[in-house]
Order: structure tokens, then sequence, then C-alpha cells
């Protein structure tokens, strides 16, 4: 048995039979992952799975809010900032009108449901490090969730425990969020995604998040975002049937909803209510690492990082304020230069964190396993993580996600 202080560690285990009708058959559809070279490889590895003690688990735990409370310090000072003729941090690659929709929303007080902290952690000896908050958009909702807790139940049964409680943090989140009527009457949320995403990860992640909500109370409907209407008359927004929109979810990044044809008209409706709300515009730039650090310099989970601008780094990650899945990412280091396909972000600015190799994890015949923590935040409690895994030093879309216990 583990003690306390033993450090996390990654372990071989014998995989399911039928293990991938079983995953998908819980809404990971999107398992396969095709390689530049045409190579397939799977996402879901439950080939090992990672164990954590309970003092590494409070650990995270309490990191992770720590992190939150200073992330809303640090989107109280970004929104300050806005009204500053000349301020740098007014450079969030979002428009002038849409910072001040994330301000007036931020005043507002708009409640949030989720995100998803990506950290550096190895062990209990080892610094615990910020990469970067996924606060608007977060996936990989349906493999830390569910997947993963079914994946114990059926190898572990009751013998160990899992770090998540995300699927019923989510359900009592949405009883404090969408409240029934004043008569009684469930909330009605519509719940969108796009059409884009061809891998079905989009619409899966927002099912697990509507199945939350339906269970705390709530009336969901299906939306698409190429759905959304807008009534010019009484400047509200609609859905397919042309009702009137109330509260609706978007899996989709507001800093794209802010720059599209119908952006200019997001500050007419006062009645509709988003989640996730516009200020998580301050959250979901990757400027919120630059103000951390702005605010905290020095502050043991954080990383030196700047805007814009390299700060005196040697080493260092140049990444695109609203890059995704490891795009547009440079690095310079002693241990080599890496530079990955840049995508359709950079152009909005960038920020310079200083390196920090990912630790490593080595399989049994010495392929690299190099894990990023996902933990993962309902309101302002964190309650459980995801864990990916890479070959190289950029967690990208050929990563593998790895399930975890609690063992010690």
């Amino acid at each position: 048995a583990r003690t306390r202080g033993d450090p996390m560690e990654r372990r071989v285990m014998a995989p399911r039979p039928g293990w991938e009708r079983t995953i998908a058959s819980q809404g990971l559809v999107f398992d396969e992952t095709v390689h530049p070279d045409g190579t397939v490889t799977h996402y879901w590895n439950e080939s090992a799975c990672y164990a954590l003690t309970m003092a590494e688990v409070e650990h995270l735990e309490q990191a992770s809010e720590r992190l939150h409370a200073m992330s809303l310090e640090a989107a109280r000072f970004l929104a300050d900032e806005q009204s500053v003729p000349g301020s740098p941090w007014r450079a969030l690659g979002i428009p002038r009108e849409a910072a001040q929709l994330a301000v007036d929303s931020l005043n507002a007080g708009e409640p949030s449901l989720y995100g998803r902290f990506d950290l550096v952690y190895s062990g209990p000896d080892a610094p615990t490090k910020l990469l970067e908050y996924n606060a608007d958009t977060p996936t990989g909702l349906v493999e830390a969730a569910v997947c993963q807790w079914f994946w114990k139940e059926d190898v572990f049964g009751d013998a160990v425990d899992q770090w998540n409680g995300i699927f019923e943090a989510l359900t009592d989140r949405w009883r404090r969020i969408a409240p029934p009527e004043a008569d009684g009457t469930p909330a009605r949320v519509h719940f969108a995604h796009t059409e884009l995403d061809e891998t079905g990860e989009d619409a899966m992640t927002v099912a697990v998040l509507r199945d939350a909500a339906e269970q705390a109370g709530v009336r969901g409907e299906s939306l698409l975002m190429s759905q959304i209407g807008f009534d010019t008359e009484r400047l509200r927004f609609v859905g397919a049937d042309l009702r009137y929109l109330r509260r609706i979810f978007k899996l989709y990044p507001w800093e794209d909803m802010v720059t599209e044809r119908f952006g200019p008209r997001l500050k007419l409706d006062d009645e509709v209510r988003w989640i996730e709300p516009a200020w998580k515009m301050l959250l979901s730039t990757k400027a919120l690492t630059a103000a951390l650090w702005h605010l905290y310099p020095g502050h043991e989970l954080l990383l030196p990082t700047f805007l814009n601008d390299r700060g005196g780094l040697r080493e260092w990650v140049r990444k695109p304020l609203h890059g995704r899945e490891g795009a547009g990412i440079e690095i310079r280091s002693r241990a080599g230069d890496v530079s990955s396909a840049a995508g359709r972000w950079g152009a909005e600015g960038h920020v310079y964190q200083q390196f920090h190799g990912l630790p490593d994890f080595p399989a049994p015949d010495g392929a690299p396993n190099r894990p990023v923590l996902g933990t993962w935040m309902v309101g302002d409690e964190c309650f459980g993580v995801g864990i990916r895994e890479s070959d190289g030093p950029v967690t990208d879309a050929l990563c593998r996600f790895v399930p975890n216990i609690i063992d010690g």
C-alpha cells in the first residue's frame, strides 16, 4: 500500500475486453486519432492508470481553488485596465466593444458554470505549476466525468476511489444557476454547439452538461449555433422555433462570437443569459496567465509569463492568446526547439511563458508519457481531474487520456 508521501505513479493495466464499444456507448465517440502519417491510434488509453494519494488530491484541489480565486482577481484587474488609455492590458485579442461586454458582465455578477486548469504535477517533491485556464469552452468532460468513473467501477469496484465528483457537482451547480421559475415551472435552457465539429466531441460534451442539468430539474432543449437568430424589432435572440432565448449554454468561444456577423448585437439583448457569461473572455485568453504573474510575481503555483514580450526569459514557450489543442506553440529551451502547427491563431497576440518541462512516466518499453493534469472547477470549487499524456513537450490533438484512481 502507498503512503501519503508517495508520489503519483503510472501503473500498467490490462484493458477491459470490448472497451472500444463500452466507451462509445458512454459518449466517447471520438476515440480514434489520425496522425500526420496516416496511422491511427486511440485517444482513450486504459492500458495504464495514474494512482494518486489522498494527500495529493487534497493538495491539487487546494491549489486549483487558490488559482481560481487568483484568476478572479486577475479578471477584475483586466476589466479595470480596459478603461485606462494606453494600457498594455487592453491587448486581449478581442474588439473594444467585446471587452466592454466582458466588463459589464463581470460587473453584473453573472454566474458561471465550469472550467479546467491545466497543471504540471509529478509528485509532492516537485513544484505544481499552472500552464493555462480553460474557462470558457473546456472539453474533455465526457472522458473525465463519465468514462473514467465507469472504468473504475468495472475494474476496481469499491476497492479504490477516484478523484471524480464532476458530474454530481455540475448537477448541483445547475440547481443554483437555473432554478425553477417563479410559478414553479422548470427553467428552460438551450444547449448549443456548432455542427462544424465532425468528431462528435462538442455534441457529446454538451450532452453531458444537458444530462446534468436535466437531473437538476432543468428543461433542456438542443440548438445549433447556426440556428440562433435575432429579432431586430424586439432586439432579442431567438432559437430555431423563433421563441426568445432566456438561458443558453453555448460550447462556442466568446472570442469567435464577438467577431462574427451578429457579434455587435450581443450587447442589445439584455434579457438572454449566456452560459458561460461574457466575462469568461477575461479568463479564456492566455493574457490571464500574464496578468496573474503581474499581480502575484514569484507565486509558487505560477510560471513567469509576459504579454507580447519575452520579459528577459531565456527559455520560453510562446502561446497564441486564443490557441487551442496545442496549436501555434513555439518553444525555445535547452532541451530543444519545438514549433507546432499554427492553426488559425496568432494574429491576436501572444504570451511568453517560462519553459517548464513536463514530467515523464515512461512505459515499460521506455516510450515517453508526459502528463498534464486537467483539474475541473465547478463554480468556485475543484471536483476532479482528467489526465492527458503526450509523447513530446506539447499536449496537442495527438495526446492520450489515462484514467485515475486514489490509492493511499
